[in-house]
């Protein structure tokens, strides 16, 4: 899902990959206290009658991976990209419409962009296109290495809700060689290898149950994504509200605790999503891993039963 701007304004971004789309309400509670000054927090304050509290309904949207800039240029628009998250990200600009129009170079537009940077995509030398990007996590330079990861949660209990290639969920490249491990909401997650925060999500409630629509349970789900020194990326997924302790750009050791367990997001019952993704040029791939757990080496054949 993206949205778009026409030159010359400067607008708007795009995000993909797992920077996840949708909006969901939050709750905000205003009240007065006998100074009549009215106060606005995120939780009812227990020694205020619950007659003066009134609670307001606001929209949380997730936070965005790339901003597309368009800024006027010697003889035509540049249309730059920047990068809002602390890793790199890939992506690729396209035009839609707007008559006649000619860029340098042709678009669609390809480029890597550093952490917390903006690269020039393209010059508009003619005419008027709606602009609009695609960004997704990491390089497509990774080279995934072959080591142990931690057991990345505080717990000696294992239950494996759902493993590779679980149907449920499992099926599609970014989730293949993904693992749900079931855990109490709360329950402390770990750092399964050393890395840098890259992206973060914790803003969202536990999505209602009575939501039939998979898509929009999908985007609300709070995370973590680290990126390894091999370019892959662990993403710790349904964390709780405020969940994550850890923020973006800090570099976290394996073992160290980063987040707390949840069940937000398209989840059947509290767990943690826990996945190894590379970027394979413009799309994100799961890839396989080896795991140390609280009985030894960990074993991950086809699904067991429901997660996400």
């Amino acid at each position: 899902m993206t949205r778009g701007a026409r030159l010359p304004v400067v607008a708007a971004l795009v995000l993909a990959a797992v920077a996840l789309v949708d909006a969901q309400a939050a709750q905000v509670y205003r009240w007065t206290d006998a100074e009549g000054r009215t106060h606005y927090t995120d939780r009812v304050d227990q020694r205020v009658p619950a007659g003066q509290v009134t609670g307001i309904e606001v929209v949380v949207e997730a936070a965005a991976v790339a901003r597309l800039r368009v800024e006027a240029g010697g003889d035509g628009a540049l249309a730059f990209v920047d990068n809002l998250l602390a890793g790199p990200i890939e992506v690729m600009l396209h035009a839609d419409g707007g008559g006649p129009w000619a860029s340098d170079p042709p678009l669609p537009a390809r480029a890597t962009v550093p952490p917390h940077s903006g690269a020039l995509l393209a010059r508009i030398v003619r005419g008027n296109p709606r602009l609009r990007v695609v960004a997704v996590p990491g390089t497509p330079n990774a080279r995934p290495r072959d080591v142990e990861y931690a057991y990345p949660l505080q717990t000696a209990a294992l239950r494996v809700q759902q493993a590779w290639g679980g149907s449920y969920s499992h099926a599609d490249d970014e989730n293949r060689h993904a693992v749900d491990f079931a855990a109490p909401v709360g329950t402390p997650v770990l750092a399964a290898r050393d890395g840098t925060v890259m992206q973060t999500e914790a803003r969202f409630g536990d999505a209602s149950p009575d939501d039939e629509d998979d898509d929009a349970l999908a985007a609300r789900a709070n995370f973590i994504r680290i990126l390894h020194d091999d370019g892959t990326m662990a993403l710790y997924a349904h964390l709780q509200p405020g969940g994550v302790l850890v923020r973006d750009g800090q570099r976290v050791r394996r073992g160290q605790q980063i987040g707390l367990s949840g069940n937000t997001g398209r989840s059947t019952a509290p767990h943690l999503h826990f996945v190894v993704q590379a970027n394979r040029g413009m799309r994100l791939e799961s890839v396989p891993f080896r795991m140390f757990g609280p009985q030894g080496i960990l074993r991950f054949g086809p699904a067991l039963s429901g997660g996400d």
